[in-house]
């Protein structure tokens, strides 16, 4: 532990799952009820902006019912006591990690309580319902849309991480399947560059081969176990 200097976490829906939000894929496939393909496309979007746009209502309308667990705040208190280089890179959409206190973070699919613009690519928070053709305050255009990455569009700051990855010296995955690229290609790139790499997980993921450490059991118990470990050894 000594001689880390510099951390990349990676979290996925394993950890918002233990604060009660849905995992991205449920029984049968589906993704709270709904197709993936009819709700998280961009053809999704232009087939049935209603839809698409009511689907994430509800998803952040939900957020207010649910709170940080200790995963969150395990990794906050990591992001506030420690000294050197840390990236916490979620692939969710939710506020759950800000709300714990972590801001070394960032979303590579985007956000729940943002909106993005279609017509020149503005972003703004927003809390309300976004119905299909809410007006950009920087354009005037009727373009607002949910502020997320459908598949098909590549996920946000992509330089950035692959820059922390090539420079850390410890690679953490918490709650990934390890079936979405590229956050799936993370570990091959962190190893590639020398990088130490460990993995927490209810279950094997698809890339648990890739892993020099798996460690299986709910985040909310591994994560502040390791903080506590990563902290008190520094």
């Amino acid at each position: 532990m000594r001689e880390l200097h510099s951390i990349v976490v990676l979290t996925g829906a394993g950890v918002s799952a233990e604060s009660g939000i849905a995992t991205f894929r449920g029984p049968g496939g589906l993704w709270e009820g709904h197709r993936v393909e009819d709700v998280c496309t961009p053809e999704a979007l232009a087939r049935d902006p209603a839809l698409v746009h009511r689907f994430y209502d509800l998803r952040r309308a939900a957020l207010a019912g649910v709170a940080p667990n200790p995963a969150h705040h395990a990794l906050a208190r990591l992001d506030a006591q420690w000294p050197g280089e840390l990236l916490i890179v979620t692939q969710n959409v939710d506020d759950l990690h800000e709300r714990a206190g972590a801001t070394r973070l960032l979303h590579m699919h985007g956000e729940l309580r943002s909106a993005l613009c279609a017509a020149c690519g503005a972003r703004r928070e927003w809390a309300a319902p976004l119905p299909p053709g809410s007006v950009c305050a920087a354009c005037g255009q009727p373009a607002l849309r949910p502020d997320i990455v459908f598949f098909g569009e590549m996920p946000y700051q992509m330089e950035r991480i692959e820059a922390a990855l090539a420079d850390c010296d410890l690679f953490v995955s918490v709650g990934t399947s390890g079936a979405v690229y590229p956050a799936a290609g993370f570990v091959q790139t962190a190893r590639y560059h020398g990088a130490d790499t460990l993995e927490m997980n209810l279950d094997p993921s698809m890339g648990s081969v890739f892993f020099a450490e798996s460690r299986m059991g709910a985040a909310g118990v591994l994560v502040p176990e390791w903080v506590d470990a990563v902290l008190g050894g520094r």
